[in-house]
């Protein structure tokens, strides 16, 4: 891993009042020299990706068993430090990459499952203290759908060792959390359609075709999208979204409603 990156994480592990409770240890080291390994591939498709890693955006976070309870406390402080951190706002690839331990070698629809059922359990954590980002919907059906934490949106992408796609293939569960606001700033400075074209035509130099399950928001919802399975038309994901009426827009500034 770049000396800039160590940097970067170190910094941002230091900053706040909301820790998480893993150490560096043997695993979240080799873990995040492997991810970085896997995108500064030169075939990796995701040309955000290595922005995030070349600008040192990235912040990485290491956990136990996809969807345990430990885990899902953990990432919901490591989560939330995030979105309220200053390299969330500075970076245009700001991204957080939480890496699990286990479960090894599923196969897709096990992963599936127990990705939604993290998403989930961070949604119910999360409504207790945050409403649902008013700018996307909290629907998993609606083409307007992204997932939400701490007030806000994010694309999530999900990772592990079976995979169909290539370029999710790594060989511990992983869920990358992209802000939704860098997407809309790639469309309003007329970036994006240019740099998806160039995702996929690097999708297609790699696998052969691009994602199936691929396409713009608004147009399908991006819940399709997340775990990386190719699913079928009427397919509804395993999560419907807790809307508690009494959380606030927004926790107090430098407050982690998540536990220290």
């Amino acid at each position: 891993m770049k000396q800039e990156q160590i940097a970067g994480q170190q910094e941002y592990e230091k900053s706040g009042r909301c820790r998480g409770a893993q150490t560096e240890d043997d695993f979240a080291r080799v873990s995040r020299e492997a991810f970085a390994r896997f995108v500064e591939d030169a075939e990796f498709p995701c040309v955000g990706g290595k922005a995030a890693f070349n600008s040192a955006s990235q912040i990485f976070g290491n956990y136990g068993a996809l969807s345990s309870t430990t885990a899902t406390a953990e990432l919901c402080r490591d989560l939330y430090r995030f979105a309220q951190s200053g390299i969330r706002h500075e970076s245009e690839y700001a991204t957080f990459i939480a890496i699990f331990s286990s479960p090894l070698r599923t196969d897709e629809p096990t992963f599936e499952r127990a990705f939604w059922r993290q998403l989930q359990q961070l949604n119910a954590t999360d409504a207790q203290s945050f409403a649902w980002n008013p700018l996307v919907q909290s629907d998993p059906g609606d083409p307007h759908f992204s997932f939400s934490f701490a007030g806000q949106a994010f694309y999530v992408i999900g990772m592990h060792a079976n995979s169909s796609r290539l370029a999710r293939r790594f060989d511990w569960p992983v869920l990358v959390f992209n802000p939704h606001e860098q997407f809309e700033r790639l469309r309003a400075d007329g970036n994006w359609k240019r740099m998806q074209q160039t995702i996929r035509v690097r999708d297609v130099r790699l696998q052969g075709s691009i994602n199936p399950m691929l396409s713009d928001f608004g147009e399908a919802s991006e819940a399709r999208q997340y775990s990386g399975r190719a699913v079928d038309a009427d397919w509804q994901p395993p999560f419907r979204a807790v809307n508690d009426a009494r959380a606030p827009a927004a926790a107090k500034p430098g407050k982690c409603p998540f536990g220290h």
